[in-house]
């Protein structure tokens, strides 16, 4: 049974990508040297500039990828940029080329201020996204993101949505998680915000099932702690 299931995640990790929630397409250094604009502004960081020019509009401007202003920041890591442009009207609810939100795009990328930035210019942490129609907190989840987790937890997530793999944010931080400390914590996290840990996959098998077939002693413990 557990050279099934490592089979299976194997196969899953196929089908995601190497770097599962990774799927996303940040701005080439050919594409960021040919920026103009706001678009330009943005891949810099220089909050003062997008000031000046989003008078002028095209804040939602999208460049060959669909990436606006604000989807730029957001991969460039540029927490007062992108605050700059919410502040100034870009909408932050827009995907690019990969169905990415800015949201999402910090979330994988790790980057706590900057997902703290977006949320308090008014970003939403609910947003279905992706080609795999799943959520930023999927994304964080899968990648054993727990600062991003805990973020966006604080920020309404929704919890227990299910992706077109028939994961939630918990099944994927066991199934393609490590099993190592932050992943760990992300379970935790997930639990203690109230996570259902009985929304089992497309087999039928729960968080549970899957953390003890792979050895995950700690996952296990909270788990059954959670079923008890």
């Amino acid at each position: 049974m557990r050279r099934l299931l490592l089979l299976a995640t194997a196969l899953a990790i196929a089908i995601v990508g190497p770097t599962g929630a990774r799927c996303q397409t940040p701005p080439s250094e050919r594409e960021l040297a040919a920026y103009a604009g706001l678009h330009a502004a943005a891949a810099r960081g220089d909050a003062d500039e997008i000031r000046r020019l989003a008078a002028g509009g095209g804040l939602n401007a999208r460049d060959g990828n669909g990436r606006t202003p604000l989807h730029v920041a957001a991969f460039q890591g540029h927490g007062a940029a992108a605050r700059a442009l919410l502040a100034a009207g870009a909408d932050p609810g827009l995907v690019d080329g990969q169905r990415y939100d800015a949201v999402t795009i910090a979330a994988v990328r790790d980057d706590v201020a900057t997902l703290a930035a977006l949320l308090a210019g008014g970003a939403s942490a609910k947003l279905i996204t992706s080609r795999y129609d799943g959520t930023a907190l999927i994304a964080a989840a899968h990648l054993g993101h727990d600062g991003v987790v805990r973020a966006l937890i604080a920020a309404g997530a929704p919890l227990d949505h299910v992706n077109n793999l028939g994961w939630t944010a918990l099944m994927e931080a066991v199934v393609l998680g490590d099993g190592g400390p932050r992943h760990t914590a992300t379970v935790r996290l997930l639990l203690e915000a109230g996570a259902d840990a009985s929304i089992a996959d497309r087999q039928g098998r729960t968080p549970l099932d899957h953390a003890r077939a792979r050895g995950y002693a700690e996952m296990v413990r909270m788990l059954e702690a959670t079923a008890r």
